[in-house]
């Protein structure tokens, strides 16, 4: 059935399955406060991602939403019932090693999340919209795609448009040419571009140019940048979650939960080095608020909606700005929890303040325990630089996430061991996941794979088995597989991956609350307690000056500066007590720098 378009219509947005469902997405709040102010739009924004996590439970859509190649696999058939089976194969493969997945039915599910999909296209009327906008993310596509299918077979007039990070550029051009649902993609960022190409669409002069960054089938040259941003984030106007809590309320009445509200600090990011990642495509340039106003969105969203949980959105906070933000937070009365992204830090004093501010949780891109290693990565750390950070986190009492990233391309035998020997330094404090290399679409090693070994860029096998061949071919996809040295880093990686798993472990069977490496204070002297993987508890006393030295590498300090500080002391004397702390995994050493590793027992 064919509907008449109409003469006075509505902006609409939604993000799909697998956004986290107690979080309202930024990017259309964001995109719908800035709308609302800047021009006449009626803008309309909905979460049906909150309807399949009310339609197969919280803590299942919890964990689908972890799992990025789980949760594209149930929505593969949605859109090509003929990959049922391999999309099948895939989902329990993916599910085998997570206990909470790991019993599901992939048909009940998929079942489950088809019904969901009619349910909430059942529930709008699709007939005022003018244009219809999906946020695709990482783990967002095909349930995006399955979505806009349907919508256009009710409504063939809708214009749809996508924007995002999971289409950014080539990708866009792609999913254009091969998915006749979507009419245009908006290549960076979306406020202005957006705002413009409702206006195109508003327009009824049929030579009017379609804004430029803004792409269609009829593209041919892709724009080098991606769409130019609002170049002072302090002018956005507060995000709008209002429409997030009345589905929330709507989708679990008897069961409401508080949500975590996400924050953004800023957009790209200030160091945008990394060779293996591809999160900044979309962006264009880094800009970041100051922490004025992000004390006062806080507040504000905090008063609005009756909530102390907060995440930032930022690939790693501005440092200046940060500490601002905490400090001035620390002096507060409210008991607020954030989670944020961060570089590494190696200094105790920036710990401390965000802790007292708030911050509970970080995610700090370590990456690996190899200096030659993080070179190739170009990280701009060092070893001893990570564990530092590491160190701080723990004793600050901040919860500290990361990775280890295993079987990257070009990995030496001589890295693999150098990480297994610093995993045993690294035991004491919370434990790392391992994360095998993927190569990512426009990543340095994706656009420069021969100086990583790569012989030749391919389709990921996953996505072959979620898409059919013949579409697949003509895609440029998120996530690329590759021929080169794979075999071998399987291989020789593999040690370290036992050895994560074991120190996890470690973690999981202790029973005690003590930090398992840490020291208590006498004046005079410490006294150091020290947890092993196997064996029993060492104790360790340290007086005098050997006490002053240890607490003095608290900070990463280098032989002249402790000969400086310590100036009766002479250097044969102060390496072989040093050297003596490393061999019993007391101390962290690493080109003639030195860190203690014990924590203070709060």
């Amino acid at each position: 059935m064919t509907h008449a378009y109409p003469s006075s219509s509505k902006l609409g947005l939604a993000s799909m399955p697998w956004s986290i469902f107690n979080r309202p997405s930024i990017q259309l709040s964001s995109l719908k406060s800035y709308l609302d102010r800047e021009s006449d739009i009626t803008t309309e924004i909905f979460h049906p991602y909150l309807h399949a996590a009310a339609a197969i439970g919280g803590e299942q859509y919890h964990y689908l939403a972890g799992n990025s190649w789980a949760g594209e696999a149930l929505y593969s058939p949605l859109l090509f019932p003929e990959q049922f089976n391999q999309a099948e194969k895939l989902f329990y493969t993916s599910c085998r090693d997570e206990p909470h997945l790991k019993k599901l039915s992939f048909t009940k599910t998929v079942h489950a999340l088809d019904n969901s999909l009619e349910q909430w296209l059942d529930s709008m009327d699709f007939s005022t919209f003018r244009l219809f906008g999906f946020s695709i993310c990482f783990n967002q596509l095909l349930s995006s795609l399955a979505a806009a299918a349907r919508i256009k077979k009710r409504y063939p007039e809708i214009k749809i448009v996508i924007g995002g990070s999971g289409c950014v550029d080539k990708i866009g051009v792609s999913l254009l040419k091969n998915f006749s649902q979507i009419d245009y993609v908006i290549n960076g960022e979306g406020e202005r571009a957006l705002l413009d190409l409702y206006t195109y669409l508003s327009q009824s002069d049929p030579a009017a140019a379609l804004p430029g960054q803004i792409l269609n089938r009829d593209t041919k040259h892709i724009p080098e940048k991606p769409c130019s941003g609002i170049a002072d984030l302090n002018t956005l106007p507060l995000p709008d979650f209002a429409p997030y809590f009345q589905e929330m309320q709507q989708q679990f009445p008897s069961h409401p939960f508080i949500p975590v509200l996400p924050l953004e600090f800023s957009r790209g990011c200030w160091w945008n080095k990394c060779t293996f990642c591809n999160l900044n495509l979309q962006w264009h340039g880094y800009r970041l608020k100051n922490a004025a106003t992000m004390l006062r969105e806080v507040q504000q969203q905090s008063d609005r909606h009756g909530c102390l949980d907060f995440c930032f959105t930022d690939n790693a906070l501005p440092p200046k700005e940060t500490e601002t933000f905490f400090q001035t937070l620390a002096a507060g009365q409210k008991d607020y929890d954030f989670f944020a992204e961060i570089r590494v830090i190696t200094e105790p004093e920036p710990h401390a303040l965000y802790r007292k501010g708030g911050l509970s949780t970080v995610q700090v891109g370590i990456e690996a325990l190899s200096t030659s290693l993080l070179n190739r990565m170009d990280k701009g750390t060092s070893v001893i630089e990570n564990i530092a950070s590491m160190r701080q986190c723990a004793e600050s009492g901040i919860c500290l996430e990361g990775n280890i990233i295993t079987e990257f391309p070009g990995s030496t035998a001589q890295e693999v061991e150098e990480t297994l020997t610093n995993l045993d330094f690294v035991l004491p404090y919370a434990p790392l996941s391992s994360a095998s290399f993927f190569l990512g679409h426009g990543s340095p090693v994706a656009d420069n794979p021969g100086e990583y070994g790569i012989s030749a860029v391919i389709q990921h096998a996953n996505n072959k088995k979620m898409i059919p061949a013949a579409i697949l071919q003509n895609l440029d996809m998120l996530i690329k597989d590759y021929r080169g040295d794979r075999t071998r880093q399987r291989k020789q990686w593999q040690a370290v991956k036992t050895k994560i798993l074991q120190w996890q472990q470690f973690h999981i069977s202790r029973d005690s609350k003590v930090p398992p490496l840490s020291y208590r204070d006498g004046g005079t002297f410490l006294l150091i307690r020290q947890e092993r993987d196997k064996g029993r508890v060492l104790h360790h006393r340290l007086k005098g000056t050997s006490r002053k030295i240890y607490l003095h590498c608290r900070t990463i300090r280098d032989t002249k500066e402790l000969l400086e500080t310590f100036p009766g002391l002479k250097e044969k004397v102060l390496l072989n007590f040093l050297n003596d702390l490393l061999e019993k995994k007391l101390l962290f050493s690493e080109n003639n720098r030195f860190l203690a590793l014990a924590i203070k027992n709060q």
